[in-house]
């Protein structure tokens, strides 16, 4: 029986085709399992949180709450878990009238004015989640904190490159923009009858008041005096102010501010709202 046999040419071309479709497979299973393997080795990046909507308040809520103020104590309010740590320098304003809680979600303890002392309300930004900023408040205990809710945007948010810092041992005011000293001054600082109270603390207001002789410009602080409940008719705030006299500089001198020379006083004037300040023993 005559059999026909395939010419060379056909054999060669036939064991080629094999061959290529043999390496692709091999190079489909190679890249298969790598890119699983790779799958398996790479974690799913994690889904972001989802904001923490607000507790609901009444208007019966609302009207029984205290307003965060110089002039209140907020009982309810946490503590500063770091009171000598600095900030970024962000710092917050509401727009309108808010709601101070307790926690993202917890209950509310407090109602932030948009206005401290006839100006603009700005508090540090301490912590930061979606939806919610933990800022000092300016009420008593000292180191008061609470959240505010952001998601609402009726807040405004900006930065402040500053950061005072006070140490009483040296009786010193250090002035640092973006982590480096500007001026550093000697101040008048509490007596220890009347200390100047440590932790940090921000800048609350700029005041100009008539018929004060001792300072063209006073800067009521985020803090209060632990000894005093009340002083020259106000609620013992803790502020930065002039003084004419330059021996008290360096001493222990004062009901619990801080008393400035002249050069300070200029430096820190013209610092943002809201500016961290801390105040070390």
């Amino acid at each position: 029986m005559y059999v026909r046999r395939r010419s060379t040419r056909t054999v060669l071309v036939i064991a080629a085709v094999v061959t290529t479709v043999l390496l692709s497979v091999a190079m489909l299973v190679i890249v298969t399992n790598w890119k699983f393997d790779r799958e398996l080795a790479t974690p799913p990046a994690p889904t972001p949180a989802k904001p923490i909507p607000p507790a609901k308040v009444t208007t019966a809520q609302l009207a029984a709450l205290p307003r965060s103020t110089t002039w209140t104590t907020v009982s309810e309010a946490e503590p500063d878990s770091q009171p000598f740590a600095a900030n970024d320098g962000l710092v917050v304003h509401p727009r309108a009238q808010k709601v101070v809680y307790a926690e993202p979600g917890g209950p509310a303890i407090a109602v932030l004015p948009t206005t401290q002392l006839d100006n603009p309300t700005w508090l540090p930004v301490v912590e930061t989640r979606p939806g919610w900023m933990r800022v000092l408040l300016p009420s008593r205990p000292n180191g008061s904190t609470g959240w505010i809710h952001t998601g609402d945007g009726k807040t405004k948010e900006s930065h402040s490159p500053y950061q005072v810092r006070i140490d009483l041992s040296d009786r010193r005011l250090a002035v640092f923009k973006d982590g480096q000293e500007t001026g550093s001054w000697q101040v008048g600082i509490g007596t220890d009858q009347t200390p100047t109270p440590v932790g940090r603390t921000f800048l609350l207001a700029a005041l100009s008041p008539s018929g004060v002789s001792y300072s063209p410009v006073i800067l009521p602080l985020g803090s209060h005096s632990e000894k005093l409940k009340t002083y020259d008719g106000g609620p013992g705030t803790v502020g930065l102010h002039g003084w004419p006299d330059k021996s008290v500089f360096g001493h222990a001198v004062s009901h619990g501010c801080v008393r400035l020379p002249k050069p300070a006083l200029d430096a820190v004037t013209h610092l943002p709202l809201g500016t961290m300040i801390i105040i070390n023993d």
